[in-house]
């Protein structure tokens, strides 16, 4: 019986020092990660740039084209 008690004994005691370990906690980076959606960011923009130019262009030829239909018609 004696033996059976120190066993039970240490067993417990072993499971109280592994309940009470913690992992480390990790250690914090050096640097914070670079960005990673500037890439993403001028692949969306960079067409809607291009709209914008030919839009500008496209409004810009109309109001040619319509300074010379004025100039044409006496208006």
């Amino acid at each position: 019986m004696h033996a059976s008690l120190r066993l039970t004994t240490l067993a417990l005691s072993l499971l109280a020092a592994l309940a009470a370990c913690k992992p480390a906690p990790p250690k914090p980076a050096d640097k914070p990660p670079e960005p990673q959606a500037t890439a993403l960011r001028a692949a969306i923009a960079q067409p809607l740039d291009r709209a914008r130019q030919a839009q500008a262009a496209t409004e810009q030829t109309a109001a040619a084209q319509n300074a010379a239909i004025d100039a044409a018609t006496g208006q």
